[in-house]
């Protein structure tokens, strides 16, 4: 009686494990958004990818119902009016270059495409300054993009070397006699040839005192980590000039880019028609449509919005717990916690204009501005925090909206795929041929482009960054009141030419440096 009692027993346990066990199996079945919080292409319960709900919703629904106003259109696509000034990059005749160079200078450039771009043109500024024989700048490995492009990646190496080749003396590789200076034989001791400690912003004379004795003493010397690391005050007007020079004149993008960024740009002037949006092959063609129809403007919006900025910003951008969670432990990863907006709350950075736009509020000022849903708009972005969910807002808002996936084809886009320097190269070319350039935020892309566009006289429109917080910061604001605070506050933040004040950037300031009052 016992041994069937126990044999019943164990009968019991073994039908409860396998109805458990069975349980487990279907349980994911029927509730899989619970076990799939990390996905990003979808947004899912538990996940700092959830679909943010508007924030500004009062303010969404009126620009959702917005209607056409032609004047205010015409407004807004009305090229830059002539400011009085063109470029200027130093006279016709240049010297000759000096028969004896004092050596090879190296530098290894850090950041990302625009901050290595400004790096290349103050690494020719320098060696210009010690009469020195440029190597091909070395560019880093990027840590939050992980892209190893090169120089001659991403840059036409023999425009760059015909340019300047009046300037400075440059070669692509060392000597057979230095070919031991690499960037490995450096990051393994500490080596003579080396300057690691050049100040941020340095002057003409600290690299006469540090890095000529260098030169003189070994034929060589190599400049690490180099980013920012020349004053932009306090240099003669010919140093000034040839820093302009390399950044307008001599860094242009290898040819594939061009090609890529002309044949986005034909797209977005002359879109397809309706018989022809239902071909799988039309995104191939490049055939010139400029006789059947007028070319179309377009706005070029770069929405610098992805995780690490949105981490450094230590904002909150209304994904919930779990963002917030998620963008404190990567600022506790990356910067070890020590970010100094992470002292403030949320209202103290936004009223002070300390935190980058959201797609939805990039959207609102644009619709404030006066564009309608029949702009065409080009999204120049690498990766968005929240991905299309967080992106769909602004697409309801702009729903003719494109990107260099939508616009081209896989075939097209296989030399630059997973490439950020590329992908940064071939926005950056959109961006130079748009009729009007947005950044959500400043920034080194921003910085770079305002600062061409200035050079060449082209509409930029600059948000109000105080302004749009302390407005986004009201929520019972009237659609009609924000409208008004926004074109208000933007009318002279349009591309209108602004002076370059002491220790700013050049590169973002051209004038009166680069520029001459004609």
């Amino acid at each position: 009686m016992m041994r069937l009692n126990y044999q019943r027993h164990c009968y019991q346990l073994l039908r409860r494990k396998a109805m458990c066990g069975l349980f487990v199996l279907i349980f994911p079945l029927i509730f899989p958004c619970l076990f799939t919080p990390f996905t990003h292409a979808s947004p899912y319960t538990f996940s700092e990818w959830n679909v943010p709900k508007p924030r500004h919703l009062r303010l969404l629904r009126s620009a959702l119902q917005r209607e056409r106003l032609t004047g205010e259109q015409s407004d807004l696509w009305a090229p830059l009016a002539d400011q009085g000034w063109r470029p200027y990059l130093g006279s016709v005749n240049a010297p000759s270059l000096p028969q004896k160079s004092e050596g090879y200078l190296q530098v290894f450039l850090d950041g990302g495409l625009n901050q290595q771009r400004m790096g290349i043109c103050d690494a020719v500024a320098v060696a210009k300054i010690l009469n020195a024989t440029l190597v091909i700048p070395h560019l880093e490995v990027n840590p939050v993009w992980q892209d190893s492009s090169s120089f001659m990646d991403i840059f036409d190496v023999d425009n760059f070397m015909n340019v300047l080749k009046d300037d400075i003396p440059i070669i692509k590789e060392l000597p057979d006699e230095f070919s031991w200076s690499t960037r490995e034989y450096y990051a393994t001791a500490i080596r003579g040839t080396r300057i690691k400690r050049a100040p941020v912003h340095a002057s003409a004379n600290w690299y006469f005192e540090n890095v000529l004795p260098v030169l003189q003493s070994n034929g060589i010397a190599a400049i690490s980590p180099f980013s920012h690391r020349l004053s932009f005050d306090n240099l003669p007007s010919e140093i000034q000039q040839l820093r302009c020079k390399v950044n307008f004149k001599a860094l242009v993008f290898v040819p594939h880019i061009r090609a890529l960024g002309d044949a986005l740009v034909h797209r977005l002037r002359y879109p397809p028609g309706q018989s022809q949006a239902s071909s799988t092959d039309y995104l191939r063609e490049t055939t010139d449509q400029n006789g059947k129809q007028n070319p179309q403007k377009f706005v070029v919006l770069h929405l610098r919005f992805d995780k690490d900025m949105a981490a450094h910003s230590a904002c909150d951008f209304g994904g919930g717990k779990a963002e917030k969670l998620a963008l404190a432990k990567y600022r506790q990863t990356i910067w070890q916690g020590r970010v100094l907006n992470s002292q403030f709350t949320d209202k103290e950075l936004r009223s002070q204009g300390r935190c980058p736009l959201t797609p939805e509020e990039v959207g609102l000022l644009l619709a404030a501005l006066g564009f309608d849903n029949n702009t065409r708009l080009y999204l120049a972005s690498h990766k968005v925090y929240g991905g299309e969910a967080r992106i769909s807002t602004l697409r309801k808002l702009f729903p003719l909206m494109e990107d260099k996936k939508s616009l081209a084809s896989s075939a097209e886009r296989v030399h630059i795929k997973g490439k950020a320097s590329l992908l940064a190269a071939v926005d950056y070319h959109v961006g130079m041929h748009s009729d009007i350039f947005v950044s959500a935020s400043p920034g080194n892309m921003h910085n770079a482009l305002v600062g061409h566009r200035t050079f060449e006289n082209m509409k930029t429109i600059r948000p109000n960054m105080v302004l749009l917080g302390q407005l986004f910061l009201n929520k019972n604001i009237s659609w009609s009141q924000f409208r008004q605070a926004v074109v208000e506050g933007h009318q002279n933040r349009q591309g209108q030419l602004r002076l370059r004040k002491p220790k700013q950037s050049i590169y973002t300031y051209p004038a009166p440096d680069c520029m001459c009052h004609a």
